[in-house]
């Protein structure tokens, strides 16, 4: 009902004015856009948006009911751009940065006044994304992945699933600052854990397969594949290149372990769409992005995959398995 029909109905009371504004704000239907770094039929995000919804539902927000959602799927740096720029024109409520910087940066760039609640994100300050953890101050806030610090945990379960290696290549992806500054972290720690490490840039798989193969043609070689929504697109090919070639690997995303990867080590990332959508609703609610400091993961999981393990002749020690969250065999 509009307001002049409605205050009308009422004789024009001072009272229905109240009423009058809930009606409008129970009608009204609000916009959500998501920018997701990824194919659409992948069936990792699609899990992550699913979570994501559902969470939203929960908080009251049904999608075609009082609030549209509008998904935008993109694997290329330039379709991303542009869909991040459509998203901004569309004026929603809030905007999902949905994959890290990979999104968020386009994002930013394409609005400073539309509210953006990032998920999966590292180290946002280093990145420009926000003044601090504590008070954003911009139009960004959200949940980030890991301290880079966390990395090095990643060096340490290779060795202690894999005592004899001492050379590891770590997968990352030089075009986001995040992929950088992983491979600093463990490259600091390398030398006290008597490992040797040699980067390899992420960017087709072309690229992945020649590097990994070349790694391989010497002894006591491990993996190590960081956080970076390329790996992840790649990752059946990665699990494969281990496999062929005999090498551990421990990964940054549970999915390469369910998918025959050997070990992995990082926050529960489902859990960090839940919470962002959390964001979501409180900014739909009133409160101000700048206002709502950025918060780190509080789940972490260890997967290990012991079917995997026998294969590459390892034995997992009891330790380990007694801190695993779950093992598949």
């Amino acid at each position: 009902m509009r307001r002049r029909e409605f205050i009308s109905v009422l004789g024009g009371a001072a009272a229905a004015w109240p009423l009058a504004t809930r009606a409008q704000q129970a009608e009204r239907v609000r916009r959500v856009g998501v920018l997701m770094a990824a194919a659409a039929d992948d069936p990792e995000y699609q899990a992550r948006i699913v979570a994501f919804l559902q969470r939203l539902q929960q908080l009251g927000w049904a999608d075609s009911r009082n609030v549209r959602v509008d998904i935008r799927w993109a694997t290329d740096p330039g379709d991303l751009r542009r869909h991040a720029a459509e998203l901004a024109a569309l004026a929603p409520d809030v905007i999902v940065a949905a994959t890290g910087t990979t999104t968020v940066a386009p994002l930013l760039q394409a609005t400073r006044i539309v509210p953006i609640v990032f998920v999966l994100a590292i180290d946002p300050v280093g990145a420009g994304f926000v003044a601090s953890l504590s008070r954003p101050g911009g139009n960004a806030t959200g949940f980030t992945m890991f301290e880079y610090g966390m990395s090095v945990k990643w060096l340490e379960l290779l060795k202690e699933i894999a005592p004899r290696v001492s050379r590891a290549a770590v997968l990352r992806d030089p075009a986001i600052a995040s992929g950088i500054g992983q491979f600093g972290a463990v490259q600091a720690a390398a030398p006290s854990l008597g490992v040797e490490l040699s980067p390899v840039d992420v960017h087709d798989e072309r690229e992945i397969e020649r590097a990994v193969t070349a790694f391989a043609r010497s002894p006591n070689g491990g993996l190590i594949v960081t956080a970076a929504p390329l790996a992840t697109r790649h990752r059946d090919l990665i699990i494969g290149l281990a496999d062929r070639h005999g090498l551990p690997a421990v990964y940054a995303s549970r999915v390469f372990v369910t998918a025959g990867g050997l070990i992995y080590y990082g926050p529960d990332l489902i859990d960090q769409y839940r919470r962002a959508a959390g964001y979501v609703d409180r900014i739909l609610k009133g409160e101000n992005p700048a206002d709502l400091p950025v918060q780190a993961p509080n789940k972490f999981e260890l997967a290990i995959n012991l079917k995997t393990a026998k294969t590459l002749g390892l034995t997992v020690p009891p330790a380990v398995l007694a801190r695993a969250d779950e093992v598949i065999e």
